[in-house]
């Protein structure tokens, strides 16, 4: 007879981890600051062809009148009795609707640069804001873990000072240390609530929901040393390409206000019955003389050429900024990479090995409370400093690339 054997699996499911990559791609695609940044750059695209147009054309229709004043009175009997009508079309002296164009598309460049400006920004913020989060999940389990360790050396210490081998004050030290370690933790949540709610208000997603634990991978060095960076901000930055065109349409301003010595002038023609007598027709050139350029248009160029000096302040100052920017961001990044070595291959071991002797010993009576409790401190407070450390260093980077433009290839 043969055996019949029932095996049974059971099947968990794995905790679903928060993505960075998916969180980018959704903030890209629902944030709404970036979206009305994109809506302005769109607008901006319909201004160019609004402002290199011709002035709307007049149509005016009237009449003259003998001996009464409707319309047809006299008409065919007195000379100066007709009904008519006349078109105008102002026309720009030559160049200036070229160059109000020109204006607008720099204008419209411009708009585009803060668009990506907001795109960076807003991957910034929520690289941070993730790898806060990811922070306040590892420093929780290392303080979960210390406060386990905590327990087990408070339950000795009471063992001791049951038999009168310790004072009473190491055992309301481990207390009060077990009690600050839960505020700590308390501390953590309020952050962890902080950070989830921001990168759900730049996903735009509800403020209710709730984030999966997220994804925080081993930190790799930086790629790329400092000059090369500024070499990358130099070609790539958004805040330089947008200070750019803005010089770009400061200098076709100037043009412009150069092209507004010359007059501009209107072309009209018209046509008007006369009843029985023959029809009379007219044509004229209206010219709009500068007459005033003393306190216009020389005013006019001056303050167009003012502006283009500012511009180029601007760019020269945004420059400036954005390489010291750099290089702060850079520094920081390689000090806390070089921290996070010297913590993870030298500190943090070397503390824990000390605790585990220390603790060992003090089962024995070879060392003292204090120099326990001590080595405990260390251990919890390098272990969260390691993990701030590669915190601060992921958030530099991701200003970096912020600054930069990109980090990518």
């Amino acid at each position: 007879m043969r055996k019949l054997w029932l095996c049974v699996v059971l099947v968990f499911p794995l905790q679903a981890e928060l993505r960075l990559d998916e969180l980018i791609r959704e903030a890209l695609e629902r944030n709404p600051e970036l979206a009305a940044a994109l809506h302005r750059y769109q607008a901006s695209r319909y201004r160019p062809s609004q402002a290199s147009s011709l002035p709307e054309t007049m149509l005016s229709t009237g009449y003259t009148s003998n001996g009464r004043p409707w319309p047809g009175a006299g008409l065919g009997v007195e000379p100066t009795s007709n009904i008519g009508f006349m078109v105008s079309q102002e026309f720009p002296f030559p160049g200036k609707r070229r160059l109000r164009g020109e204006i607008a598309e720099a204008e419209s460049g411009a708009d585009f640069q803060r668009y990506q400006e907001a795109r960076l920004a807003v991957v910034a913020r929520l690289k941070q804001a993730y790898y806060r989060l990811g922070f306040t999940y590892l420093a929780e389990e290392s303080i979960q873990r210390n406060r386990e360790l905590l327990l087990l050396l408070l339950k000795i210490t009471e063992a001791r000072y049951s038999v009168g081998r310790t004072a009473q004050q190491d055992v309301l030290k481990a207390q009060t240390q077990l009690a600050l370690l839960d505020a700590r933790l308390i501390q953590l949540e309020r952050e962890r609530q902080a950070r989830q709610a921001e990168i759900l208000s730049l996903v735009n997603r509800k403020p209710t929901e709730r984030l999966e634990k997220p994804e925080v991978p081993k930190p790799e060095p930086l790629a790329y040393g400092l000059e090369e960076l500024l070499a990358r901000a130099g070609a790539r930055a958004p805040a330089l390409r947008r200070d750019e065109k803005q010089i770009a349409g400061s200098q076709l301003a100037v043009n412009l206000a150069r092209k507004d010595y010359y007059p501009d002038y209107a072309i009209s023609s018209g046509y008007y019955t006369m009843g029985r007598m023959p029809d009379m027709f007219e044509f004229r050139v209206d010219f709009r003389l500068p007459t005033s350029f003393f306190r216009k248009q020389r005013a006019a160029l001056a303050e167009q050429s003012r502006r283009l000096a500012e511009s180029r302040k601007a760019l020269e100052s945004t420059a400036q900024n954005l390489a010291f920017r750099i290089q702060d961001e850079y520094l920081l990044a390689t000090t806390a990479y070089r921290l996070m070595e010297l913590y993870e291959e030298s500190v943090v071991p070397q503390s824990s090995l000390t605790l585990e002797s220390s603790l060992a010993s003090y089962q024995t009576g070879a060392v003292d409370f204090l120099t326990v409790f001590s080595n405990f401190s260390m251990v919890l407070e390098y272990r969260v400093n390691y993990y701030e450390e590669m915190t601060t260093y992921y958030q530099a980077l991701a200003r970096l690339e912020e600054l930069t433009g990109g980090l990518e290839p």
